[in-house]
């Protein structure tokens, strides 16, 4: 009886093991539908970014506070430079929309992160880094 009742046990278990075992990953699965969400990339062919002006951009993020709220390739509390390349194409209509955005700030286009408006920089130099962010996509720089 002893036997048959630690035999049932085994059993048992050894199914909840089994079926345990068998489920997908459904964390990783939500997780890159979120990731496919967060991004909603905007389609559109790319224009080639001149280097000089990458350039330039990246010498104005180097002084600013950027770095306070963005990363160049993972999540901050902000998106990542990577992120915000991957989601618009390099065109004229984007990059005035992005640096009227560094200016002004605003949410909701990132989720819950709040962009603060950085009033002090000119147009022409948020232009210049909204070019560098963009750079991030690849092949983009000419």
């Amino acid at each position: 009886m002893k036997v048959h009742k630690l035999l049932s046990y085994c059993w048992y278990f050894f199914s909840l093991c089994c079926i345990g075992c068998n489920k997908p990953n459904k964390t990783e699965v939500d997780h890159h539908r979120r990731r496919i969400d967060y991004i909603r990339k905007i389609p559109g062919e790319s224009n080639p970014i001149p280097a000089e002006a990458a350039q330039k951009g990246e010498v104005l993020i180097a002084y600013s506070d950027c770095y306070t709220c963005h990363k160049e390739n993972k999540d901050s509390v902000g998106p990542a430079f990577k992120d915000i390349a991957e989601r618009y194409p390099v065109q004229q209509p984007y990059i005035d929309m992005l640096a009227q955005k560094v200016i002004s700030g605003g949410k909701g286009s990132w989720g819950n992160a709040m962009m603060s408006p950085h009033p002090k920089v000119s147009l022409e130099e948020a232009k210049l880094m909204v070019t560098y962010i963009l750079s991030f996509k690849e092949n983009s720089i000419k």
